[in-house]
């Protein structure tokens, strides 16, 4: 291994000692779908979910599904992680803005218009929760957050908040 500074080495006898040393990868080394969640701070599934939605993204497939995802991919995903969280574009926007590169992300994307902001941020708001965590809605007696909403989030927001309603009165006829 060629190391930069003793620093490196200091860190690998800490992981070594702490029982999870790894040897490091080549920067050309393929990434499993964990080691590139971690990277990127995604989880998994929506790393999966992103494979549906950008076919530019082809992690190679071994055995039992198992994925490994090339530097390329990870460059792209890592631009995509941006634009949408970060820059405030929508799935469909880094979609159409991949059609129009042609497959590649150009580094000089303009900041995307506020309907497509606005968008987003509804996007981001319908996006369902992670499998095993709880959706939490306001109560009745704590006011929603007051971000801009388009007319069927808050049509969703009045559906859900009966539901939750109806569903309370059950809970409380069952104890």
């Amino acid at each position: 291994m060629n190391f930069d500074s003793g620093a490196a080495a200091d860190a690998d006898a800490e992981e070594a000692e702490a029982g999870r040393f790894r040897p490091r990868k080549a920067a050309g080394a393929f990434r499993t779908i964990s080691e590139v969640a971690d990277e990127l701070h995604i989880p998994q599934h929506v790393l999966r979910f992103w494979e549906t939605k950008f076919p530019q993204v082809k992690p190679l497939k071994r055995g039992g599904g198992r994925r490994y995802y090339r530097p390329d991919d990870i460059v792209l995903l890592r631009r995509v992680s941006d634009l949408l969280y970060t820059q405030g574009y929508t799935i469909k926007g880094v979609q159409r803005l991949l059609r129009e590169g042609g497959g590649k992300l150009a580094d000089n994307i303009p900041p995307p218009t506020e309907a497509e902001r606005l968008a987003a941020e509804a996007e981001r708001e319908m996006s369902l929760p992670e499998e095993g965590q709880l959706l939490l809605l306001p109560v009745e007696d704590t006011p929603p957050p007051a971000p801009r909403r388009t007319s069927e989030a808050d049509r969703l927001r009045a559906v859900l908040t009966q539901t939750l309603a109806e569903l309370e009165a059950l809970r409380a006829l069952l104890h």
